[in-house]
C-alpha cells in the first residue's frame, strides 16, 4: 500500500514538473506587442480603457464612475470597492470601480498577462476577465483569467460558453480550475488562446488547459475571436456572499497588462 502511494506522488510530481516545464518552455514562444504600465499621473489612457457602466448582475450591480473609486499611483490603477456614504442620488449601498478595452482594444488568440494585487474583505470579488466584442453571452463565451473570493489563498480560472452554461457539460472537458496565490503581493495571472485551447497560470504555473474537442454539441469552443479586457473591483453576490462593511474600503492594484503574439 506504501508503496502504492509512494508510486502515485512520484507520478503526480511528474505531471506538476512537466507542466511547469511546459509553461515556462512557452514563454519563449511569445513576442511581446503591446503593454500598458499604467504610468499617466492622474488618469488611465481613455483611448485603451472606459469606466464599465453599472448593469444589473451580481458583478456590475455597484459600478460607479465616482472619482473615489479611482486612483492612479506609483505606477498602478486603483481600483476601489467602497461604502457609499457620500453619493445621496444613488442608492446603492456600495460603490465599485472597473474598466474595460471594449470597443477600443480588441485581442485574438495570443497571452494576455496581468500583474496586481488584491487587497481581502468579506465579500470582495477583484476580477480579470475577457468577454467576446461581437457576440453575445453564453454563445461569444467568457474567459475568466482571475476571480479572488473574500480572504481566499487561491485565485479560480474558469471559462464559460453556451457548452457549459446552457447545456451545463461542465466536466467534459473540465472548464475550470484554481491556483494558489501570495495574498499580500502581486501576481501574474495570465491565459494563452490558441485555436484548440486555453492554458491558464499564475505566477507562471499552469493551473489547467482547456481544450477543443470532437463533440456534435453546441458552443464548446468559441474562445478564438476578437475579445475585450474587463478588470473590476466588485461586492457582494450569490457566489462571494454578503459584505462586510466594516472590511471597507478594498483595493485592487494593476500594475500592468502585456499582451504576447506567437512569434
Amino acid at each position: 500500500m506504501r508503496k502504492s502511494l509512494l508510486f502515485v506522488w512520484a507520478c503526480m510530481g511528474l505531471v506538476c514538473l512537466v507542466s511547469a516545464c511546459k509553461t515556462s518552455v512557452k514563454s519563449k514562444e511569445w513576442k511581446l506587442v503591446w503593454v500598458e504600465n499604467f504610468d499617466q499621473k492622474n488618469s488611465f489612457d481613455e483611448s485603451v480603457w472606459t469606466k464599465i457602466p453599472r448593469g444589473t448582475s451580481d458583478w456590475n450591480n455597484y459600478m460607479s464612475y465616482y472619482d473615489s473609486c479611482y486612483a492612479m499611483q506609483d505606477g498602478n490603477l486603483i481600483l476601489r470597492g467602497i461604502a457609499n456614504h457620500t453619493q445621496k442620488n444613488d442608492t446603492a449601498p456600495y460603490l465599485t470601480g472597473g474598466v474595460y478595452t471594449k470597443g477600443k482594444k480588441l485581442f485574438t488568440g495570443g497571452r494576455v498577462e496581468i500583474r496586481a494585487k488584491l487587497q481581502a474583505a468579506k465579500g470582495a470579488w477583484p476580477a480579470i476577465w475577457m468577454l467576446p466584442e461581437k457576440a453575445e453571452w453564453p454563445k461569444g463565451g467568457e474567459i475568466d483569467i482571475m476571480e479572488r473570493l473574500n480572504h481566499d489563498r487561491i485565485a479560480y480560472q474558469t471559462t464559460h460558453s453556451y457548452y457549459t452554461h446552457v447545456l451545463g457539460i461542465k466536466d467534459n472537458p473540465p472548464h475550470g480550475g484554481i491556483n494558489k496565490i501570495n495574498p499580500e503581493e502581486y501576481n501574474i495571472y495570465s491565459v494563452d488562446i490558441y485555436p484548440d485551447s486555453l492554458v491558464f497560470a499564475v505566477n507562471h504555473r499552469h493551473t489547467y488547459t482547456y481544450p477543443r474537442i470532437d463533440t456534435d454539441k453546441e458552443g464548446q469552443f468559441p474562445f478564438y475571436q476578437p475579445y475585450y479586457l474587463l478588470i473590476d473591483m466588485q461586492l457582494g453576490g450569490s457566489w462571494v456572499g454578503a459584505v462586510d462593511p466594516k472590511e471597507l474600503p478594498v483595493e485592487m492594484w494593476v500594475d500592468w497588462v502585456k499582451y504576447y503574439e506567437k512569434r
